[in-house]
């Protein structure tokens, strides 16, 4: 059975598996007219993730990722609906605002709960079925592996949290997704850049890593929510004059070598 066209995964042989969820900015045609904008819906998008970890190909990683716009439905929410951060301000399954709080639907043009169990068996379900595949897969071969969930965000979204985002932001589930030795190991790969990093802040895991990640199993998952800023330049107040920032190979290029070093430490915790 071949993927569908809007789920791309690139098998490899290491264990390891990078999930990108929000790498995605595609919106079929026939929800286009109900968003206020495509530029809305398309503005939180995680950008241009899936070019800065186009190293992990040579690792040969495997990468699971889907071109769908996190608008239309996000495969890193618990499809339920239920919020994996109780009391704290996010977005929905079929998310109706943008992360700073403005409508992303035209009046009257939300899905309702028919719709968005439609596209929760449409497209999250695929998503997540591909990832338990490829796990699966490598941990058989292996006897362990690590999924790597990819994600970034802009430096500065106060709805979602005060002042500045490290930038990395290591998220375990409070240590329950992955062996501890793993988590200290990305722990010190990312002090050892002297950037800022937090471990369990704000973003401690999302779906992905929480439903996945069972040490027990096998199958331990770390989320790394990056800040824009360490691989872009990001406007004090995004519009659609000026993002998504263009991407530029070497204005990324010095992340992407740290990001190789968290990987290559994913990878010796796995064959120490």
């Amino acid at each position: 059975m071949t993927d569908p066209d809007w789920l791309i995964v690139r098998r490899g042989g290491a264990p390891l598996v990078l999930g990108m969820p929000h790498t995605g900015t595609d919106i079929p045609a026939d929800l286009a007219p109900r968003f206020v904008s495509l530029w809305r819906a398309r503005k939180d998008a995680d950008w241009w993730i899936d070019r800065l970890y186009a190293f992990a190909a040579d690792m040969d990683a495997t990468i699971v990722r889907t071109t769908l716009s996190r608008s239309v439905i996000d495969v890193n929410r618990d499809p339920s609906g239920a919020s994996l951060y109780p009391g704290q301000t996010t977005t929905e399954l079929c998310p109706t605002t943008t992360f700073d709080g403005e409508p992303l639907y035209l009046p009257g043009q939300e899905p309702g709960e028919a719709e968005i169990a439609e596209r929760r068996d449409r497209w999250l379900t695929p998503y997540h079925t591909a990832l338990t595949a490829e796990l699966a897969r490598l941990r058989d071969q292996h006897g362990r592996v690590v999924l790597y969930d990819c994600h970034s965000i802009r430096s500065h979204v106060p709805r979602l949290f005060e002042g500045e985002l490290p930038q990395f932001n290591i998220g375990t589930n409070n240590g329950a997704t992955c062996d501890s030795v793993l988590e200290r190991a990305v722990e010190h790969a990312c002090a050892a850049t002297g950037l800022s990093l937090v471990l369990n802040g704000r973003f401690r895991g999302g779906y992905t890593t929480r439903h996945h990640g069972g040490p027990e199993a096998g199958i331990h998952a770390i989320q790394m929510e990056l800040a824009c800023r360490g691989y872009l330049d990001e406007p004090t107040s995004p519009d659609e004059t000026n993002w998504p920032t263009p991407w530029h190979p070497a204005r990324a290029a010095p992340l992407a070598a740290h990001l190789r070093d968290i990987l290559t430490a994913c990878l010796d915790w796995k064959t120490a």
